[in-house]
């Protein structure tokens, strides 16, 4: 008996303590995360289990070289925010694609990103703009779902938290033809009061009520060999607070007991309906030959309180209505030696922007005074009575309306490859010709919403004082009906050739070392300036990119560390400008130049079946060699300026114990340095302060259910995201969130 329990021990499997084998897809190539030279931080369905990962957001946190801004409003990647540095130019930096599907940038904040039944989540850091194309200059996530297969699956989730925080959950699916025809659906209905409460509505006023449904048929049919079908659909509705909810800072201790005053409501509403095609067919020899067609539909109205205050002084509305279409031909190839795609792309995208609001413009003393000159007085008096006039009328109340339709069109071609010279030295080469066409107009009125001063109080009628006043409200009237008036269409049309080149090079079995060099884009457009209801052309932005990689794998295969350096050269920036007038006196102009450099170490290692860790850092340097403006007349350098929300150091670790009986745990840290949150003119009073966030999962599970606790901020951080001292109001971090999480698979 002795001798067989020995030769049994024998035949058992050793333990699995490899890492867990992670595929890419986003790149249209399937390569191993080993095999990858492009930086891409990747967050599984295991670990977005492990860690109650419940949004996008959270993603972001624990990604080396990413930070939000504004809240939750958007992201940046290596220091640069995917609506633009300094918040010039249409196009996004970065996309978010969905299933294949790019969303529109304005929902990135409240789009259907949660993370109920994703399969991976892949975020690449450094141009995609080869394989991706559009609006990818800084990088691009994708996002991949659970696919439907043809055993049947199904799991329920829902989780109670603070502060009157409830989510249920739903996902399952199976075969319908056995092994040809299956389907999967998820669902997750979401509600939260948020963390502010508004005392003058007595109502939260940053609400989150959501839903989101994913459905998906996969097609394998026996009778056409090497042909798959994937149809998907997603449909998500939000309803709930602004992108941003900001705070007052003038309250004791603001960031326990969370209020805000505003009169207008601070709320946005998005409905969304994404359908994708996915079809492939191997043609044999290594060729398969893919399809992709998406089309997106969303409509988005947020609306905003714009002075903060218990009373109506400034308010308006944004309504966003897209609809996009896009098309991907493709054909890979998979050979001994060579392997590579070449493919076509269409994107086309309607949009119609309206808006109004009621805006309070700062009274422009110094163009008054300069209207009062060239009527002959002198400087002095002149100023002194523009001053006496802004004692009388401190702001401008101006009524705005405006209706701004665009349509975007690209047409591209692109093709990436990879040559195995040796056993050891791959050579890859990649292009994209890219052609499109924007046009847009804008038709806007704008309308005095006060009282004017009346000229009585500074003279008697016909005296060069009451004249001087009566001037001076005309001037101002004429300023505000400069600010309404209707454009003509304006049509652009850009080419650009983008090439990548680069090399792998084997150093040993488990390490390789790589150096790509690519260009990156994004196209130019016209840009309206409100104050002046005008539209200015602007020129596309281009940046070469040089990255050095390093992929290793140690201890058998138990742990990995991947390494990327990289340094991109940023020509014909796009900026936006003001030009003096007020405060909307702005456009996008061509005014930049600069230059990042830094990197990303990313680590796993399995130690045990028990125990695993997984770590990241993250170094990112930016700054403006070159940035010309002009504010209140006079021309500025804002030069050696760096970005906003780009910290210089990210970094995050985590680890997770499994005990036999069932019980497990997760612990994980994060750290963002300190920032700035605007560009260029008193940047550094423009700070926030670095913070560092922990949090933690422990539960009991088995192979059908399973029952946790789950912290996040579990120290209770206070910290800003942005700051308006003036209004004294701030867009504060999540406070701590302690929730309980019940799970069922079957």
């Amino acid at each position: 008996m002795a001798a067989s329990v020995a030769i049994a021990a024998e035949d058992a499997p050793a333990p699995d303590t490899t890492v867990e084998g992670i595929i890419i897809t986003g790149e249209k190539f399937d390569r191993s995360l080993q095999e990858t030279t492009t930086s891409v931080g990747v967050i599984t369905a295991k670990r977005t289990e492990q860690e109650a990962i419940q949004s996008l957001w959270e993603m972001y946190e624990r990604t080396a070289n990413m930070s939000e801004t504004y809240g939750h409003s958007g992201f940046t990647i290596r220091g640069i925010a995917s609506q633009g540095v300094s918040g010039g130019g249409d196009a996004a930096l970065a996309t978010i694609y969905m299933d294949g599907a790019p969303l529109p940038s304005t929902i990135s904040f409240a789009g259907p990103t949660d993370s109920w039944d994703v399969k991976q989540v892949e975020i690449f850091r450094g141009p995609q703009s080869t394989l991706q194309g559009l609006n990818a200059l800084a990088g691009a996530v994708v996002i991949r779902s659970q696919e439907p297969t043809s055993d049947w699956d199904m799991r329920a989730r829902a989780i109670v938290a603070d502060p009157d925080e409830t989510a249920f959950a739903f996902a399952g699916g199976g075969p319908i033809i056995a092994d040809q025809l299956a389907f999967r659906i998820a669902a997750e209905k979401r509600d939260t009061d948020g963390y502010i409460h508004n005392v003058t509505r007595d109502a939260p006023e940053d609400p989150i009520d959501t839903f989101n449904l994913r459905a998906q048929l996969l097609l394998r049919p026996t009778e056409i060999e090497g042909f798959e079908a994937r149809l998907g659909y997603t449909r998500f509705v939000r309803d709930g607070g602004y992108p941003f909810g900001y705070a007052s800072t003038t309250t004791p201790n603001y960031m326990e007991d969370r209020v805000s005053f505003n009169e207008i409501a601070n709320a946005s509403k998005v409905d969304a309906n994404v359908v994708t095609l996915e079809l492939s067919q191997e043609l044999g020899a290594g060729l398969t030959l893919s399809s992709i067609s998406s089309w997106n539909s969303v409509d988005q109205f947020n609306s905003y309180d714009g002075d903060g205050t218990a009373r109506r002084i400034g308010y308006g509305f944004n309504q966003y209505d897209y609809e996009t279409l896009t098309q991907e031909l493709r054909l890979n190839y998979e050979g001994e030696r060579i392997s590579g795609l070449i493919g076509a792309f269409y994107y086309d995208r309607d949009q119609l922007v309206t808006s109004g609001s009621l805006a309070n413009v700062t009274t422009p003393v110094p163009t008054i005074s300069a209207l009062l000159q060239s009527s002959g007085l002198p400087a002095a008096t002149a100023n002194q009575l523009a001053n006496l006039y802004a004692l009388q009328l401190p702001v401008v109340p101006v009524q705005y309306a405006a209706r701004q339709p665009m349509d975007v069109t690209t047409h591209a071609i692109f093709g990436d490859g990879e040559w195995r010279v040796t056993d050891r030295l791959s050579l890859v080469a990649g292009f994209r010709w890219d052609h499109e066409k924007n046009r847009t107009n804008v038709d806007q009125t704008a309308v005095f919403a006060g009282t004017y001063p009346n000229p009585a109080a500074f003279g008697a009628p016909g005296t060069p004082l009451y004249l001087a006043v009566m001037g001076i409200n005309a001037g101002v009237a004429n300023l505000v009906a400069q600010a309404g008036s209707a454009t003509p269409q304006a049509e652009r049309k850009f080419d650009a050739f983008l090439p990548k080149a680069g090399l792998r090079y084997e150093l040993t079995p488990d390490m390789t070392a790589g150096f790509v060099v690519q260009r990156g884009y994004r196209s130019g457009g016209s840009s309206i300036n409100t104050a002046r209801s005008q539209s200015f052309s602007y020129d596309p932005e281009y940046t070469w990119n040089y990255e050095a990689s390093l992929r290793s794998a140690w201890l058998d295969g138990r742990l990995t560390v991947n390494a990327n350096a990289y340094y991109i050269d940023w020509s014909d920036q796009q900026v936006a400008v003001n030009f003096g007038l007020n405060d909307f006196d702005s456009h996008t102009v061509n005014a930049g130049k600069s230059h990042l450099y830094g990197f990303e170490i990313e680590t796993a290692h399995k130690v045990s079946e028990a125990f695993d860790w997984y770590g990241s850092v993250g170094y990112s340097k930016t700054k403006f060699d070159e940035f010309l403006t002009t504010l209140d007349g006079e021309a500025s350098d804002l030069s050696g300026s760096e970005f906003a929300y780009a910290p210089r150091w990210t970094l995050a670790v985590g680890g997770n114990y499994r005990w036999a009986s069932g019980f497990v745990a997760n612990l994980n840290a994060n750290y963002r340095d300190k920032a700035f949150v605007s560009t260029g003119f008193a940047q550094d009073n423009a700070q926030i302060k670095s913070r560092t966030l922990l949090n933690g999962r422990v539960g009991y599970e088995t192979d059908h259910w399973g029952a946790y606790l789950y912290g996040k901020n579990l120290f209770d951080v206070g910290y800003v995201t942005y700051g308006r001292p003036t209004t004294g109001q701030a867009v504060l971090g999540d406070p701590r969130v302690l929730g309980l999480m019940l799970q069922t698979r079957w």
